[in-house]
């Protein structure tokens, strides 16, 4: 091909891998245009087909790898990459971590423009098994029940009962669902449509206590057969501790419903973090990886206490995990989410651990921190554990405003995480150590514990 040839959809070209996109991809440059191929490992030299073809990029299709990355291995899992559950089966833990790892220090520098190195990444113990929660969606054809993942960009479940992310508890339970729905016919949802009874199957198992939770889904108010549901789901798993099935009637893409109805045990479980007991409904947030949030938050609690730290305002707490984790070493604390159900959890959970000096309010998180203000709270410390989509633009000023000597950020995107550092640094606040945690082996996400202090004199 000529050098000034611009790709079209069905070349096939020889590329070489030089990096990753943020959704996993690998991507080299054909004359000077960014080329996407999933599957491709940097280090990679491949035979890519052009199915899509921009006047700046073009996608590939991985044909043939000519020469394989020293970091490429032969994935262990054979939905691998079809599912679209992980993004990096493909290569080497120690590499998955070094790109992570490169992933945080790029943002914080190209996008926050901070001259801050990241601590090494805390890896996880395994890259396998570590799920503590999975929902399932779930599509019938020729009578068997598919129960899985979809498809990269589609809605096109991927039957895969056993995968090598969730505990391997999980199998059986999901085999016992399928041979109720096939054997009773149960009509699973369909989204173009709204028609359908069953939509997810949702799993949760507290790892410390051995609980599991088994919740379905439905698009209606009951299911047919429970009583033989029942008896599958309990003969299939004997740490099952409740079975719930959640109310989903909406045309939406939205996984959970409002409201849940117990059919077996109390409705949720319990397990144990950092030393404190939880409570877990279907709706309660709760860290995927137990064994590495543990880490994190202990990280967390370094950056927030000081022998000095007296009142702690943990803003977007969901049911007050990290808060309460800490709640024994301060004098006051106090917990901030806009979700009812969660602020509920977070009451339930300090009335379960003797927790008697927190505080937890339902609100937005930029609302409520200038409610606090206006009622002169100064709090020490700020932990922020917000969305994907970080603070919100206010945010910043507010917390500022307080004057509180440490900010502890918990993020969840290395992105949004940089612009709400660079914020904060015009704030008056400096990041002093930054710590990337990777809760989701084999998956792109990677979480990052930030300390900021209040630059003297400002």
């Amino acid at each position: 091909m000529a050098q000034t040839h611009s790709l079209k959809k069905n070349d096939t070209i020889e590329l070489e891998i030089t990096g990753y996109t943020s959704e996993g991809s690998g991507i080299g440059r054909y004359n000077g245009q960014a080329v996407f191929v999933s599957g491709a490992a940097e280090g990679d030299v491949v035979e890519a087909l052009i199915i899509k073809a921009k006047p700046n990029y073009a996608v590939g299709k991985l044909m043939h790898i000519l020469k394989a990355s020293k970091d490429r291995i032969r994935p262990d899992c054979a939905a691998f990459p079809r599912c679209g559950g992980c993004q990096y089966r493909h290569i080497t833990y120690d590499a998955e971590l070094r790109l992570k790892q490169q992933k945080v220090a790029d943002a914080l520098n190209r996008i926050g423009h901070l001259e801050v190195e990241p601590d090494p990444i805390v890896g996880a113990a395994s890259p396998d098994r570590y799920r503590n929660k999975a929902q399932y969606p779930v599509s019938m054809a020729n009578g068997r029940l598919a129960a899985g993942f979809y498809a990269p960009f589609s809605h096109r479940v991927i039957d895969c009962k056993d995968c090598r992310l969730q505990p391997e508890s999980f199998a059986p339970v999901l085999k016992a669902v399928a041979r109720w729905a096939e054997k009773y016919k149960i009509p699973t949802y369909d989204e173009t449509t709204g028609k359908g009874l069953l939509r997810h199957v949702y799993l949760r198992r507290g790892f410390a206590t051995g609980e599991t939770m088994v919740c379905l889904v439905i698009n209606g108010e009951k299911i047919f057969q429970q009583d033989s549901l029942l008896a599958g789901l309990l003969a299939a798993d004997r740490s099952i501790a409740t079975v719930l099935l959640n109310h989903n009637t909406e045309k939406t893409n939205v996984i959970l419903g409002r409201r849940c109805t117990v059919l077996y045990g109390e409705g949720f479980i319990e397990d144990e973090l950092c030393g404190k007991r939880f409570r877990l409904s279907p709706l309660s947030f709760y860290q995927i990886n137990h064994d590495q949030a543990r880490r994190l938050y202990e990280q967390a609690a370094v950056f927030a206490l000081t022998e000095h730290t007296k009142t702690l305002l943990d803003l977007y707490c969901g049911a007050g995990t990290i808060g309460l984790t800490m709640a024994d070493r301060v004098e006051k604390l106090i917990g901030v989410e806009i979700v009812p159900e969660a602020i509920e959890d977070a009451k339930t959970n300090a009335a379960l651990n003797g927790v008697t000096n927190a505080e937890f309010l339902c609100a937005d998180a930029a609302q409520a921190a200038k409610t606090l203000r206006e009622r002169g709270v100064t709090p020490d410390t700020v932990i922020l554990d917000p969305p994907r989509k970080g603070c919100d633009e206010t945010l910043p000023e507010i917390i500022t405003g307080m004057e509180p000597e440490r900010i502890v950020y918990v993020s969840c995107d290395p992105a949004t995480l940089a612009r709400d550092c660079a914020r904060f640094a015009a704030l008056g606040y400096e990041v002093k150590q930054v710590v990337p945690f990777d809760l989701f082996p084999r998956t792109v996400h990677v979480e990052t514990v930030v300390l900021m202090s209040k630059v003297k004199g400002k």
